[in-house]
């Protein structure tokens, strides 16, 4: 069972910047398409950016795509979610997700991963 853990949340002001890790059990970052989502109290959780599990290829919310940024770590079991220019409706828990049958599509769902995090907060304030 592979298991994955989100770090690096925390509180910010409108404007900072926070780097934000997932670390897997395994690795399998370089095997699996792996993506960061987030909810905020009282929504739905939303996408907010991929990366395929080759690396040649990104995506990201249309609302964030700008200011957020995926990457991998060298290391095979870590990947970023690097954010900058926060803003207070950013505000929200942060999950890692893994998709082992590697069906990425630009803007999936929830539904299309089978292992998550628990999660990390990420509050910025005004």
């Amino acid at each position: 069972q592979v298991q994955v853990a989100e770090s690096g949340g925390g509180s910010v002001q409108a404007g900072g910047s926070l780097r934000l890790s997932c670390t897997a059990s395994e690795s399998i970052f370089r095997s699996y398409d792996s993506a960061w989502f987030r909810q905020a109290p009282g929504k739905e959780r939303e996408f907010v950016g991929a990366i395929s599990w080759r690396g040649d290829n990104t995506y990201y919310a249309d609302s964030m795509k700008d200011r957020f940024t995926v990457s991998r770590g060298n290391a095979k079991n870590t990947i970023y979610l690097q954010m900058n220019n926060l803003k207070p409706e950013d505000t929200a828990v942060y999950y890692c997700a893994v998709d082992p049958r590697n069906w990425l599509a630009p803007h999936p769902t929830a539904a299309a991963f089978d292992y998550w995090g628990q999660g990390t907060q990420v509050t910025v304030s005004s």
